[in-house]
């Protein structure tokens, strides 16, 4: 159902389709029928139980890999093995249910609770009944303060305004109507005769006929378009490609190796013993400490987010923050204050015109609801308040949109003053004290403001004999001629000051930010020229201007302008879209007309004070309105980011070179040269400070420019490197194998974890590592320890019984420390060749 259909129809039609009375509205029995017709006045909200946060925490590629990897060490015995990884899964997923069971806890204590009951005429009474029991056909009351809460066509207004900034983003209220519009309205703030759910009511009274309900509202078409939209963040892409390779990578590897095996030694192969040396070799390759790794850090961003008052809904989020390369937002709230302020005052003679402008208010000594009248009363200095009490008002005619003024009646100490205020071109033309030369100095000045995107205020006064004043409280109209022009006052949305320095620093890291707004094109345009975004305040498209495009021409229009004005959650959400195509899409919003929008973004955010729907559909919500936070957490996505690339790159290049060297050596010797549970104890050693890789330091460049999972060129390094890796090995191979079995497999044991300990100091880094960040502490201890572990172990009775270890002599130990030094400058040396002359990663990576 179509609640713009009725902007063009009479009260008598409504009356007739919705069999309502103007008078008395709905029966009882009519209500009851309609109730049973259009069902419940709700829209419903997604639950998120604690079981679903549960195992969200187990759908990942990688996840799968390891508890594959748990099954078959577990079937060949290998319990020790088997119960490490279980562990790493288990640690990885109670860090992350607590971290997001804890935000949708928070979110709860967030929310904001509204009255959620109507005044409607039934039966002939006023009622209040449930928001939830309106049906179409009911007349709903509303007053100054109230939320609406059905989509409802005005039968009477009283000087009505209304609050549409949750669905369209317009700062400033809408006045009202009750006539038939001349045609039928396509957009939002077309529909002045239409109230809308969710919308507030800020000033007058006013009479409308329910139109929709529940599903059927605007706020519910929104509302779908949000909940069909799924998206898959840049993290879950891109773990999933590396995971895609590695499965496929372990499987081939897998049946290679066992058959090669089989076709070289012939009879001579132990079935059993290559089936569990193979499973080994396969999960060493396996980076299983990944989801720790990731979460850790992705835990530890959420900490030092939450302290800057961010509250993280998908761990995720995180890191694909500091993916953004566009990020778009709403202008109200976020950019600007959303509050109106006198910005000039124009005054022609001696009478100063924000005095009689606050005359002309909708209360002379009360709180004033109508965002020019508190911009007007705040600018006022405290004197004048004082003057202004003593005025009494003893008429007037409240402002309608077809004359485009207001009119008012004040007396003080019998003195009468008729006062009007309204579109400058009005009350210029209702004056008499204006010549020709200043009337183009004051249309210079409009030009002026206009540009800059001003909304601008007239106001023009009368003084009137107590006999026409006696007549003039019965009838106003008529009267405003001849009147004394006062001058012009100026508006704006004061942009924050934190806007600036964020817009800056965004340029600073890579990041492009785009103003979608559902103002208009001259008050967009103003505030994107004043803060940097653009350099002509006509540099502004459309939302309906965009969408009459055609494909190719909106693709050209997503690069060439950075302020979209005037558009629907529709064309917001369509805006979206065609950025994702090209980039990682970060959107700030807060309005129900941003939930698609948000939805469908890499990244989405929204304030403390969203709408349920927004915050629902949002990964962060941030407890403090500014742009600055958001590049707050940019920074911090792309520290993550850093982090876990590091550790993906180093763990995949030691797995590598280590794959590759034993796999081969197993085919040239009659021994495994290492056995199984010496391989998954390797793998655990050597992932054990890498776990410490989450609170790293991070190199500025690393943050420079906005990341991406760039699947190639992680295995292009980890390949490249691991090829230096695999020739050390083999160096380790042909020093020890002559010597005895357990020689080979303790000595290739100590250079392995030693080598891709050493390898971190190295990998972590694009710079030498003498010029790069100092390595987390963390790192330092945790190495040393898995270090000491590594020497230790073979001289015990326990490395010995368990993992068939045999003590190293000392010269054996030093020559693997010398060969180990020799291996981190290769390495070096290896890795900034690379980064120095491959195309791929230049100016990404150095």
């Amino acid at each position: 159902m179509n609640p713009y259909v009725y902007t063009i129809q009479a009260a008598a039609d409504l009356v007739s389709e919705f069999k309502t009375s103007l008078a008395g509205g709905l029966t009882p029995i009519q209500a009851k029928e309609q109730l049973v017709k259009f069902g419940p006045n709700e829209l419903g909200s997604r639950q998120v139980h604690w079981w679903s946060i549960l195992l969200r925490q187990f759908k990942s590629p990688f996840i799968y890999l390891l508890l594959a990897a748990v099954v078959l060490t577990f079937a060949l015995g290998e319990i020790l093995d088997s119960s490490m990884i279980l562990l790493f899964l288990l640690i990885n997923a109670i860090l992350g249910f607590c971290q997001e069971y804890r935000s949708e806890k928070t979110l709860k204590l967030l929310k904001h609770y509204v009255t959620s009951q109507a005044k409607v005429l039934r039966d002939g009474k006023e009622l209040v009944i449930l928001s939830t029991e309106l049906v179409p056909g009911d007349i709903l009351v509303l007053e100054t303060g109230d939320k609406i809460l059905a989509d409802v066509r005005f039968l009477e207004v009283q000087n009505l305004t209304v609050d549409e900034s949750i669905l369209t983003g317009e700062s400033v209220p809408v006045r009202k109507i009750s006539e038939v519009l001349e045609q039928e309205a396509k957009e939002i703030y077309q529909a002045i005769n239409l109230g809308f759910a969710g919308t507030m009511v800020v000033n007058g009274k006013g009479f409308g006929m329910v139109v929709t309900t529940g599903k059927n509202t605007v706020m519910a078409g929104i509302s779908r378009l949000t909940l069909e939209t799924r998206h898959f963040s840049a993290f879950e892409k891109g773990i999933a490609k590396i995971s895609s390779f590695i499965l496929r990578l372990v499987l081939v590897t897998l049946v290679l190796v066992f058959v090669a095996n089989i076709l070289i030694k012939g009879q001579g192969a132990n079935f059993l013993e290559l089936l569990v040396f193979s499973i080994a070799l396969a999960v060493s390759v396996i980076p299983e400490a990944l989801p720790l790794v990731t979460t850790f850090s992705l835990s530890r961003g959420a900490l030092h987010l939450a302290k800057k008052k961010v509250v993280v809904k998908r761990l995720s989020a995180i890191e694909d923050l500091g993916g953004i390369e566009v990020l778009c937002t709403d202008k109200t709230g976020t950019i600007t204050e959303n509050i109106l302020a006198v910005d000039e005052i124009y005054a022609l003679g001696a009478v100063d015109p924000l005095l009689y402008a606050n005359l002309a208010a909708t209360a002379l000594d009360k709180k004033k609801l109508d965002p020019f009248d508190i911009a007007l009363w705040d600018k006022l200095p405290s004197a004048k308040k004082t003057e202004l009490k003593q005025w009494i008002r003893i008429g007037d005619i409240p402002f309608n949109p077809e004359l485009r003024r207001n009119v008012s009646l004040v007396e003080k100490n019998k003195k009468y003053e008729l006062i009007v205020r309204g579109a400058p071109e009005v009350v210029l033309s209702l004056a008499k004290n204006v010549s020709a030369a200043k009337q183009k100095e004051i249309a210079k000045w409009l030009v002026d403001k206009g540009s800059q995107g001003r909304r601008v205020l007239a106001v023009a006064r009368k003084n009137l004999s107590i006999k026409t004043a006696k007549i003039a409280i019965d009838k106003l109209a008529g009267l405003e001629e001849e009147m004394e022009f006062l001058g012009v006052i100026s508006f704006v949305d004061p942009i924050k000051e934190s806007t600036f320095q964020a817009v800056k620093q965004a340029k600073d890291l890579g990041v492009r930010i785009k103003i979608l707004t559902g103002d208009s094109k001259e008050v967009a345009g103003a505030v994107a020229k004043e803060v940097g975004l653009v350099d002509a305040a006509t540099s502004v498209i459309t939302g309906t201007e965009f969408v009459d495009l055609p494909p190719k021409k909106q693709h050209e229009a997503i690069d060439n302008y950075s302020v979209f004005a005037r558009v629907s959650p529709e064309q917001k959400y369509k805006i979206i879209q065609i950025l994702e195509e090209k980039y990682e899409v970060g959107f700030l919003g807060e309005g129900i007309n941003d939930a698609p929008a948000l939805k469908v973004a890499s990244v989405s955010l929204v304030v403390q004070g969203a709408s349920d729907i927004a915050r629902e559909a949002a990964d962060i919500i941030l407890l403090q309105r500014s742009l600055k936070v958001v590049i707050d957490g940019i920074k911090e996505g792309r520290g993550i980011f850093a982090n876990t690339t590091k550790y993906i790159r180093a763990t995949l290049t030691s797995n590598f070179g280590n794959f590759y060297a034993v796999a081969i050596a197993s085919l040239f010797i009659d021994f495994l040269p290492m056995l199984p549970l010496q391989i998954l104890l390797l793998n655990l050693l050597s992932d054990f400070p890498m776990i410490a890789i989450a609170a790293d330091n991070v190199d500025k460049n690393e943050i420079a420019q906005p990341r991406k999972y760039q699947v190639k060129q992680i295995l292009a390094v980890a390949m490249i490197l691991g090829i230096v890796s695999t020739a050390f090995d083999f160096l380790f191979f042909g020093i020890f194998y002559r010597i005895s079995p357990g020689v080979l497999q303790t000595n290739w044991f100590i250079g392995s974890i030693l080598t891709e300990l050493v390898l971190l100091f190295s990998i972590r880094t694009a710079l030498p590592f003498f010029k790069a960040h100092r390595p987390a502490s963390l790192i330092l201890w945790l190495t040393g320890v898995a270090s000491l572990t590594t020497v230790i172990i073979p001289y015990t009775h326990f490395g010995q019984k368990v993992f068939g270890f045999v003590a190293p002599t000392n010269q054996h130990l030093i020559l693997i420390l010398f060969v180990v030094v020799a291996y981190f400058v290769c390495t070096e040396a290896a890795k900034l060749f690379y980064y120095r002359y491959s195309h791929v990663l230049n100016g990404q990576e150095g």
